[in-house]
């Protein structure tokens, strides 16, 4: 599934080649994908993109079309339909293409931003490290599954969890409101930095994800843990665990991550 940095990626691919674009129709292809009655889009203009979380949102003049891309949607500008493409966006002058190879993708239409958006934890790019340490000390359970929650913090998956809590020396085992201080401001440091890195490297292309003009990531050659069971640590060597923490896969290395 796109996580923070392959959708932020996307959309800062597709702002600028969108805002003030004009949308002259919509083709539904595969109704499943389609959450709301999109009639309120063709004529719409887009005025803005932005990252929310895992969505993409589109501000228009008439309304707000929010994507989550599910496990394996695709937004591509300009590029050529496939027996996957579900719903086309057509402009004055071209094509915005949502493809979707299983479907779990959701494209709504509303007046404004949805509450169940809205109700989504704050983003973890902003998030200062003390209201971080607060809402962490404030939750039960463990952190893994924790920052897993979108209601915790908006954009996170599987990948950049387990790369944060590789890079902060936290097991994703650990109680989340028993972390030291200390503990909890190298999580904070490690999750953005690892965003940050991700982005800068265009996010992770394990089997589906490409951005808007079909270009792979590139940061999956720099996981440290996720996808790395069995082989060494980079840090100290020992081979890099899998096990499952809230019926998710979790890579760590059991000699730098201790409980």
């Amino acid at each position: 599934m796109p996580e923070l940095p392959e959708v932020e990626t996307i959309v800062r691919g597709l702002a600028p080649r969108l805002r003030g674009r004009r949308v002259i129709a919509v083709q539904v292809v595969a109704p499943l994908v389609v959450k709301t009655p999109l009639d309120g889009v063709a004529g719409a203009e887009i005025l803005d993109l932005r990252r929310h979380g895992k969505n993409i949102v589109f501000e228009c003049g008439a309304g707000v079309l929010t994507v989550h891309l599910g496990m394996t949607g695709k937004l591509l500008l300009e590029g050529q339909r496939t027996p996957y493409t579900r719903v086309i966006f057509a402009l004055e002058d071209g094509e915005l293409l949502y493809d979707d190879i299983r479907q779990f993708g959701r494209i709504h239409w509303c007046p404004e931003l949805p509450a169940r958006l809205a109700r989504l934890g704050p983003e973890p790019l902003a998030i200062t490290p003390e209201e971080f340490a607060a809402r962490l000390h404030s939750r039960r359970g463990r952190v893994k599954p924790l920052l897993l929650n979108q209601r915790f913090l908006r954009g996170l998956g599987n990948i950049y969890v387990d790369e944060t809590l590789f890079r902060a020396g936290v097991h994703p085992l650990a109680i989340a409101a028993r972390l030291s201080g200390k503990r909890a401001l190298a999580l904070h440091v490690a999750m953005q930095q690892v965003l940050r890195l991700a982005i800068e490297h265009r996010g992770s292309s394990i089997s589906d994800y490409v951005d808007a003009s079909g270009e792979r990531g590139g940061f999956q050659r720099m996981h440290f843990v996720y996808g790395r069971e069995g082989m060494p640590c980079v840090v100290c060597g020992t081979p890099i665990r899998r096990i499952a923490v809230g019926q998710r896969g979790t890579h760590f290395c059991p000699r730098c991550q201790r409980r």
